[in-house]
C-alpha cells in the first residue's frame, strides 16, 4: 500500500484541486501536432498553481483587436459566459480551444465554423489549441442527436482521428500568416502565435474511475446536468439517454479543467449545441479551483444553417468534407457557387476573412442595376476553397470549372478530369477504339452523338471540340499527344454536351 501511494501524487488541496496521475505521467510529454517554425512542447505541469498557469498574458506594448467584437460584427458570436472577455481579449493573450470528435474519417462543412473562430483568435494574436475526442468520441455526444452514435471500433477510432487531425493542420498550418494586428509587415503572426493539436485520450487513458468520482464527480449536480438542453430533448424522445452518453457534458466540462490547469487554456468554443457542455465546464473550474473573479471563459457561434433554416452543409450526395480525397476541390467550389442570393452576404461574413466593408460593397451591388449574376457567390466560393484547399487547391478548381464553361478552352491534365469526373458522362475504351479512329467515329461511339452525320453536321457548324478546343477538320484522327497524360481525353458538342473518354 505505501508503495501505491509512493507512486502517484495526490494533487487536491483548498488552493488547487487536482487529480490522481502517476509520477511517470508527469515527466511525460503530450503527444500533439504543432504548427510552428519552433515546435513548443509544453510538459504537464503536475504540481504547478491552476490558477497561475492559466492567467493570461499582458501584451505591455499595445492593445489589440477584440476577437469578441470582430465575431460579433461578423455573426459568429451566439453566446458568452462573461462579457469580460471583450476587454480582457483587447489587453491578453488568450489560448482558445475547440473540441472535435473523431467520429468520421474527415471534418466536415459543419465542423468548418470552429475552425474559423480559432483563426480569427490566431490572428488577434492569440494561442489555438484543436482538441481531438480520442476519448469522448469512445461515449458519444448527444448533443443535437436524437439518436445514440454507433460505438466506433479501436481501429476506427485512430484512423478518424489521423484524417481529422490532417485536416485541420493543414488549413490552420496554410492559413497561419494572417493577422488582423497589423504587427510588422502586417502579414505574418508574431512566434507566440503557434497552433497545437492535442488528443484528449491522452489523459483519460490514465484516468481512475473512483478517482474522477471523488474528485470531480461530487461537484456536479444532477439536477443541473439534467436542466441541459441536450438532456432534456433525449429524456423527452421514445429512445432516451444512456447513462454514458449522460456523463458526456461531465466529461467534455473535466477536458476543460485539465487543458486550464496544465496547458494555460482559458477559453473553450463551440456550436450553440456545445452551450450545456462548455459551461459544465467553466462551472467544474469555478467549483474545484475556486478562482477570483473570471478566468475560463465559453463562447459559441450560431450553427450554420440557410435562410431557409435548414442546415447548411449537406448536398444530395451527402456531407461536404473538408478532405480533398473525399470531395474535390471542384466540387467544394462549386457548393459555395451555388449558394442563394439569400445566403450569400452572410455566408460571406461567417466563412471568410474578407474586409466588412468589401462585404458591404458586394451586398451594394447587388442591388444595382447591371449586377452580374453570382459575382458575390464566386468571390465567396473562391475565399472558402482557398482556406481549406490552399492556392493549389483553388486554382485546381477554377480550372476544372473553367473546363466545363461553355466554349472553354482551357487546357485540360488528368488532375482537371479528376474534378469534373463526376459532373460529365464517361465511358471507357480500349486504346484500339481510340488511337488512330476518325473524331466522327469517336462522336457516335462515345454516345456523344447518335450518328456520323450529326457529328458531320456539328463539326461544319463550328461546335465540335476535342480536349476543349475546335475541331474544323472532317478527316480528324485520334493521335496519342490528344490524350491527356495517356488516359483520358474530353468530347465536347457545341458548348454544354460534354463526355470524357477513358482509355482502358
Amino acid at each position: 500500500m505505501a508503495a501505491a501511494a509512493a507512486a502517484r501524487t495526490l494533487l487536491y488541496s483548498s488552493h488547487s484541486k487536482l487529480f490522481f496521475f502517476p509520477f511517470s505521467n508527469c515527466r511525460k510529454k503530450l503527444h500533439r501536432s504543432i504548427i510552428n517554425k519552433n515546435p513548443i512542447f509544453v510538459p504537464l505541469r503536475c504540481l504547478q498553481s491552476a490558477q497561475q498557469n492559466a492567467s493570461t498574458t499582458h501584451d505591455p506594448v499595445r492593445s489589440r483587436s477584440s476577437v469578441v467584437d470582430i465575431l460579433e460584427e461578423r455573426g459568429l458570436l451566439e453566446s458568452i459566459t462573461s462579457d469580460n472577455l471583450r476587454s480582457i481579449s483587447t489587453t491578453s493573450t488568450l489560448k482558445a480551444y475547440c473540441g472535435f470528435d473523431p467520429t468520421a474519417e474527415s471534418l466536415h462543412l459543419g465542423n468548418l465554423l470552429g475552425i474559423i473562430v480559432l483563426s480569427w483568435f490566431q490572428r488577434c494574436g492569440h494561442k489555438a489549441v484543436a482538441l481531438i475526442g480520442g476519448a469522448t468520441a469512445r461515449i458519444g455526444d448527444p448533443s443535437g442527436k436524437s439518436l445514440e452514435r454507433p460505438e466506433l471500433d479501436a481501429d476506427t477510432l485512430e484512423n478518424n482521428t489521423q484524417g481529422i487531425t490532417n485536416v485541420i493542420t493543414r488549413i490552420l498550418h496554410m492559413n497561419s500568416s494572417s493577422n488582423v494586428n497589423g504587427d510588422g509587415d502586417g502579414n505574418h503572426l508574431n512566434s507566440s502565435s503557434f497552433f497545437v493539436v492535442m488528443n484528449n485520450y491522452d489523459w483519460w487513458k490514465e484516468v481512475r474511475l473512483l478517482d474522477f468520482l471523488k474528485q470531480v464527480g461530487r461537484f456536479a449536480r444532477v439536477g443541473t446536468m439534467m436542466g441541459k438542453e441536450s438532456v432534456k430533448k433525449r429524456l423527452e424522445s421514445e429512445q432516451g439517454m444512456s447513462y454514458t452518453e449522460f456523463t458526456y457534458q461531465l466529461l467534455q466540462g473535466y477536458d476543460f479543467l485539465y487543458l486550464y490547469q496544465n496547458e494555460g487554456v482559458n477559453v473553450q468554443i463551440g456550436g450553440s449545441d456545445q452551450w450545456g457542455n462548455i459551461t459544465a465546464g467553466t462551472e467544474l473550474i469555478r467549483k474545484i479551483l475556486q478562482p477570483e473573479g473570471d478566468v475560463a471563459f465559453g463562447l459559441t457561434f450560431p450553427l450554420l444553417l440557410k435562410s431557409d433554416g435548414t442546415k447548411f452543409g449537406k448536398s444530395e450526395d451527402g456531407a461536404i468534407w473538408l478532405s480533398p480525397s473525399l470531395l474535390s476541390p471542384y466540387k467544394f467550389y462549386q457548393y459555395f457557387f451555388s449558394v442563394p442570393d439569400a445566403d450569400v452576404i452572410r455566408f460571406l461574413k461567417i466563412l471568410t476573412f474578407l474586409d466588412m466593408e468589401e462585404i458591404d460593397e458586394l451586398e451594394k451591388e447587388m442591388n444595382r442595376p447591371g449586377y452580374t449574376p453570382n459575382t458575390a457567390q464566386r468571390r465567396l466560393a473562391e475565399q472558402v476553397t482557398l482556406f481549406v484547399h490552399g492556392e493549389d487547391g483553388l486554382n485546381e478548381a477554377l480550372k476544372a470549372t473553367e473546363a466545363l464553361r461553355p466554349g472553354a478552352e482551357t487546357k485540360l491534365d488528368w488532375k482537371t478530369f479528376e474534378g469534373i469526373a463526376e459532373d460529365v458522362p464517361s465511358c471507357s475504351l480500349a486504346s484500339d477504339q481510340v488511337l488512330n479512329i476518325s473524331l466522327i467515329d469517336l462522336s457516335v461511339s462515345s454516345g456523344l452523338l447518335d450518328s456520323k452525320s450529326a457529328a458531320r453536321r456539328l463539326l461544319k457548324q463550328g461546335g465540335l471540340y476535342l480536349n476543349n478546343g475546335r475541331v474544323d477538320s472532317e478527316t480528324k484522327r485520334i493521335e496519342p499527344q490528344d490524350i491527356v497524360d495517356g488516359k483520358v481525353l474530353l468530347l465536347s458538342a457545341g458548348k454544354k454536351n460534354k463526355v470524357i473518354v477513358r482509355i482502358t
